[in-house]
């Protein structure tokens, strides 16, 4: 028996449990590629022996999971789980279990960074003096926008109380929320009425361009969107128009429909892209590691296959 662990980045320190796991003869196999798995990586990983995975963002669709015939736990390193196919999951009886703390700081904090990039011309002045051009760029305080919040979960709150404190007015859209415990907006008001949108909500059939064309236009002219959240929020040919045309004056992105990313989004100069790092602060991977590992540990240990 084995647990495949497929996140790339994995440290096997922060494994909680790991001496009971090997003395319950169980091997932990790691990612020997150092990148996301496809498909056929992770189904050949798997194997027939895995009866646990620590996951990453890989597929873990229909054929994955038949594939896996002694799965029993998925943990996954995130928050996020729209890479899995829940519904198999179930019908297979294969026990999936995620990290909703753990990357709230990190990720709110990256997003804090993009939104003052934008407004500050940070990575487009970078780019600039690198091909040996010194031109300052006018930009402006993030403490007269008004920042729509998209999503007001854990993540959500935490941005928003981060631009507060930079003076920033929060407006909000998320109908899950009470209207007693915040001002709840239409998706189309908030867009009209935010200098910048950021996004955090997770990715499903009703997510799929949540953000669309007509939301696009909707916005204010030299207004600006950021996407620390999900590939596909955001019609990104939609985008790419509105920042061609100067509609919108910018874009900070840390996801996209395909990944790695190299499309046209890239080419344009009011454009900061990051590569699906949302996460990637130290810290909070040891802490989302130990804690998908606890719970696999925990979750092996209540069906009787650990010790």
């Amino acid at each position: 028996m084995q647990i495949l662990i497929s996140t790339s980045t994995f440290n096997l320190k922060n494994f909680s449990g790991l001496s009971a796991v090997n003395n319950s003869g169980i091997d932990v196999k790691l990612n020997p590629f150092n990148s996301r798995l496809t498909e056929d990586q992770v189904i050949d990983l798997l194997g027939k022996n895995s009866i646990g995975l620590i996951a990453g963002l890989e597929p873990l669709n229909e054929k994955v999971l038949q594939s896996a015939t002694e799965l029993k736990v998925i943990a996954r390193v995130g928050t996020g789980l729209d890479n899995v196919d829940l519904a198999a999951a179930k019908k297979l009886g294969i026990k999936v279990l995620n990290t909703p703390d753990a990357p709230t700081s990190a990720v709110a904090e990256l997003t804090l960074g993009h939104i003052l990039g934008l407004l500050r011309n940070i990575a487009r002045t970078d780019r600039q003096i690198r091909d040996n051009k010194w031109q300052g760029q006018m930009g402006s305080l993030l403490e007269t926008k008004t920042v729509g919040v998209i999503g007001f979960g854990r993540i959500g709150r935490k941005v928003s109380r981060l631009v507060s404190a930079f003076g920033a007015k929060v407006i909000v859209h998320d109908p899950f929320i009470r209207a007693e415990d915040f001002d709840n907006f239409s998706l189309k008001e908030l867009c009209e009425k935010s200098d910048v949108l950021t996004l955090h909500v997770p990715y499903s059939d009703k997510t799929h361009h949540v953000i669309s064309s007509e939301l696009i236009q909707a916005m204010k002219p030299g207004s600006f969107v950021v996407n620390v959240s999900r590939g596909g929020l955001v019609d990104e040919v939609s985008l790419l128009s509105a920042l061609e045309s100067g509609h919108l004056a910018g874009a900070a992105l840390d996801c996209f429909e395909q990944e790695p990313y190299f499309g046209p989004l890239s080419k344009l100069e009011n454009v900061q892209m990051t590569a699906h790092m949302g996460t990637y602060a130290r810290e909070t991977r040891d802490l989302m590691e130990r804690e998908a590992s606890q719970l696999m540990v925990k979750a092996l240990q209540e069906m009787n296959l650990l010790k």
